[in-house]
């Protein structure tokens, strides 16, 4: 699928805020992929549908994950987490992408899994650098992302993690886990699944 063509479909489903964002997630993705050596046409689709279901009415969402089988810790978390998974399904069924790598990095793009892939690392790290955005700590995460990729996303998930902290929100227990494995990785111990 070429991109205008992905830009169209997605257009359709996003506010004009979001569609600013998504475009600056998709050149976020491509250059980190450029750099550290990931498929560059994967990395512009995973980019352009990350948040392919985001403004997806909530009880819709959740009748999707309930139907698909998906996690149900998902349904007592944050909603926000929701529109990741329901997205993979949704570009897959709707927009017919079956590229498991694509569809993984839309999936996990919110919680993260312990084992990321390189494509699914870089639409994290991407979504969450994309030039729009500005909070506290982002500086960090990118100058990171220049240079090492788990430092990045370490970063992030830390950032995350405090934030839900300070909020008094549960955290999602896969975003627990990405932290761990990574830091695991770092230590050079494998985590035990």
């Amino acid at each position: 699928m070429e991109r205008h063509e992905a830009l169209e479909i997605v257009k359709k489903q996003l506010t004009d805020h979001r569609y600013q964002h998504t475009l600056g997630v998709m050149e976020t993705a491509i250059a980190l992929a450029k750099q550290y050596g990931a498929d560059e046409k994967k990395a512009e689709l995973a980019a352009i549908f990350h948040d392919y279901a985001k403004f997806r009415p909530k009880e819709e969402m959740k009748q999707i994950i309930l139907e698909q089988n998906m996690p149900n810790d998902l349904l007592s978390h944050n909603t926000e987490l929701w529109h990741a998974p329901v997205g993979a399904y949704l570009v897959q069924t709707e927009v017919g992408i079956d590229d498991e790598d694509i569809l993984n990095a839309i999936r996990y793009h919110t919680s993260g899994r312990s084992d990321m892939t390189l494509l699914e690392k870089i639409i994290y790290i991407a979504d969450y650098i994309e030039p729009g955005r500005i909070f506290k700590g982002v500086e960090e995460v990118r100058e990171l992302a220049k240079h090492d990729l788990d430092e990045a996303l370490i970063e992030a998930l830390k950032n995350t993690i405090q934030f839900l902290l300070k909020k008094n929100q549960p955290i999602y227990p896969m975003t627990i886990d990405t932290y761990n494995a990574l830091m695991m990785k770092k230590k050079g111990e494998s985590v035990s699944e």
